[in-house]
């Protein structure tokens, strides 16, 4: 049954309607119950008039009114990673502490982070209240009008993020509104290597990297015939991409840069990196085969792969920002793609304001400290990213350093992939055709440029 209580921002005249005992559904995996005092029979059987509580609370505080003005059982579902299951219950628990006047019921179902967006666009009513997702998913779940702005305690939580600058703020903006809340910033990628074989002054560049690795017998590594990492030679010699409406990729690949850099160049740069006796192509999973087996000492990955790295390279194991490259000559450096993983809330929710409360303590310092304990995850909360813990890890320090030649990820859209990918291994290939590096780029920017009909 439903009942509207006062205004979840009071200040901003915003209605919203709450609802209490609501069960959960069947596609939650589990349930978890938080300050399980029984609510009523009756209540839900009765349709509550609408609470009256201005007069009891101050009209600036809306957490008290939001408080005094909930009644019965706060129902909420709550989805997260697979692997977080465990880790967020505890955290939803810990916040139901934080309320003891307050009745919650949390379910915590299993929905990961890279397929939220197509599971909750099917049916944005039957969504969770809660979720994570991955950053790059904010504009389609905006633009359908299923994520709620973040209007309770903004002020704070953009504070906590390092400001209105802050990358993580920018990943979570749309249109100027703040529409998520950003847990983590190590969805990127960096470079690794072992210190057996480099110096400091070694990983500065990218041709003294490979260079050092062919003397060696060995090889560095980064998959140029993955879009996501190709992107990093273009954007880092001045070239722009970014997403147009529809899904589509406007990029000017095919062109010339701000810097003065023709897209030919940097074509050519990038074939004869993958050239190099000290270069290999390899996907993720060939990189930690490599990195065990000895024959790869460096390469472009991300914090997913560090273990595998630590674990091979021991004592000798590093992680630093990516180098330059050689381009017309040139050192230009390499830039890279940030990515985010957040927790939204269901603008269909019927328990709004908790969610928001929710949504912002499953991402508070303590608990973005907790992940990086428990997964080594990067914050995105600046006081829990500038802590001794974070900043002695060698991947979430590096990608720290990589930051500010990152873009946020989510500018690709979803026509990019393909022609990257097939462009990427024309490169890896030597270019076999021997075809015009402009005619190259040209039908993939063509390509890319292609509105989605997702």
């Amino acid at each position: 049954m439903k009942r509207k209580l006062l205004s979840l921002l009071l200040c901003v005249s915003m209605t919203a309607t709450l609802a209490a005992g609501c069960g959960s559904t069947a596609n939650d995996d589990e349930t978890t119950q938080a300050n399980t005092t029984a609510p009523s029979e009756s209540s839900e059987d009765t349709v509550a008039e609408t609470a009256d509580v201005t007069d009891a609370v101050d009209e600036n505080d809306p957490i008290a009114a939001l408080i005094a003005g909930t009644e019965g059982t706060v129902d909420l579902r709550v989805w997260a990673a697979e692997e977080d299951q465990d880790m967020v219950k505890d955290m939803l628990d810990a916040f139901a502490a934080e309320y003891p006047t307050i009745t919650f019921d949390f379910s915590v179902g299993v929905e990961s982070e890279s397929t939220a967006k197509d599971t909750i666009l099917t049916d944005p009513e039957a969504a969770a209240d809660v979720f994570s997702f991955a950053g790059d998913q904010i504009t389609e779940l905006t633009n359908a009008s299923v994520l709620q702005e973040v209007v309770l305690n903004k002020e704070a939580i953009v504070a906590a993020l390092g400001g209105e600058d802050a990358g993580a703020v920018g990943a979570a903006t749309i249109d100027g509104k703040l529409y998520a809340y950003p847990a983590t910033a190590d969805n990127g990628y960096f470079m690794f290597y072992n210190k057996e074989y480099f110096t400091d002054e070694d990983v500065l560049t990218l041709d003294q990297m490979m260079e050092v690795a062919a003397d060696n017998g060995k090889q560095i590594t980064m998959e140029i015939s993955n879009g996501w990492y190709l992107l990093s030679y273009f954007l880092g010699a001045g070239f722009t991409m970014e997403l147009g409406e529809n899904g589509a990729t406007i990029l000017d690949w095919n062109g010339t840069s701000a810097d003065g850099v023709n897209g030919t160049d940097v074509a050519q740069a990038i074939l004869d990196i993958a050239s190099n006796p000290g270069y290999v192509n390899l996907t993720d999973g060939e990189f930690a085969t490599g990195i065990a087996d000895g024959s790869i000492i460096a390469g472009v990955n991300g914090t997913w792969s560090a273990t595998a790295a630590q674990e091979a390279w021991g004592d000798n194991y590093a992680a630093t920002c990516l180098p330059t490259f050689t381009c017309s000559g040139q050192q230009y450096q390499m830039s890279s793609v940030a990515g985010y993983k957040m927790f939204g809330v269901n603008a269909n929710s019927k328990w709004t304001g908790w969610a928001m409360l929710v949504a912002e303590w499953l991402t508070n310092e303590e608990n973005q400290m907790t992940r990086f304990t428990l997964r080594e995850a990067g914050p995105a909360n600046v006081a829990a990213a500038a802590s001794a813990e974070v900043q002695e890890n060698p991947a979430i320090s590096a990608l720290a350093k990589q930051s500010q030649y990152a873009v946020v990820d989510g500018c690709e859209g979803a026509n990019y992939w393909s022609p990257a990918e097939t462009l990427g291994k024309i490169f890896v290939d030597g270019n076999p055709d021997g075809t015009d590096l402009q005619t190259l780029l040209d039908a993939f920017a063509e390509g890319a440029a292609q509105e989605s009909t997702e």
